[in-house]
């Protein structure tokens, strides 16, 4: 039975790394699959990992029938065996029932992979009407680590290295930016309740002594 399977779990965990894999398992198998996706670190158009492995993708914008594209796709003589779509969190719930649609009617898996929760440990839209729809959600058994060394669960946006907790929820940016830019962090749940960056906890550990010391 064809299925919506949500893969999930925090940035850089691999999810568009395992999206690629699967596209690139099917066509060895001769199948031929469509590639969604939306506001790519490497640009509109484009499914890529922090491998460097990059494909060609239908960038899904805002105003997108997703199931009308497809529809209209295969009626041109197009084929589609499956649906992959990366960075699904970034879809609107509307645009996730037309992938519920598109395994229901079409008869077509569709295999969805996004963060769940923002920089403000928010739902995304998109990837709660996945966990209310999907047929399964999967966690991605590859763990994105703190930099204290404990599984991150946690996405925190930066700049400048300082975490920040206000602004739109949808800034495209990556890890490991460099300074004076807007980047994200995994951290674990202490770490992101503290409010305590790599950048932030060098600072710390590099501070002077402030404790008030007197001589003998």
């Amino acid at each position: 039975m064809p299925e919506l399977v949500f893969f999930s779990g925090t940035m850089d965990c691999g999810k568009s790394t395992l999206a690629l894999q699967i596209g690139h398992n099917r066509s060895a198998r001769g199948l031929q699959g469509v590639i969604f996706t939306r506001d790519d670190r490497a640009g509109e158009g484009k499914l890529s990992s922090r491998l460097g492995l990059v494909t060609e993708a239908v960038e899904a914008d805002e105003d997108m029938d997703v199931y009308a594209h497809l529809v209209d796709h295969i009626t041109r003589g197009g084929r589609a065996d499956y649906v992959i779509v990366d960075e699904a969190q970034f879809l609107a719930p509307v645009q996730i029932d037309q992938l519920a649609r598109i395994v229901d009617d079409l008869g077509l898996d569709v295999f969805a992979f996004g963060i769940t929760t923002d920089f403000r440990t928010k739902l995304f839209p998109g990837s709660q009407r996945l966990i209310e729809l999907a047929d399964r959600v999967e966690t991605l058994q590859v763990e994105a680590l703190c930099w204290c060394g404990a599984r991150a669960t946690h996405n925190a946006r930066t700049v400048g290295g300082e975490m920040v907790v206000e602004g739109a929820q949808v800034v495209v940016g990556d890890v490991n930016q460099l300074a004076g830019e807007v980047g994200y962090e995994v951290l674990c749940r202490r770490h992101h309740q503290r409010r305590m960056t790599s950048a932030t906890a060098r600072a710390g550990a590099l501070s002077p002594d402030v404790l008030p010391v007197t001589s003998g």
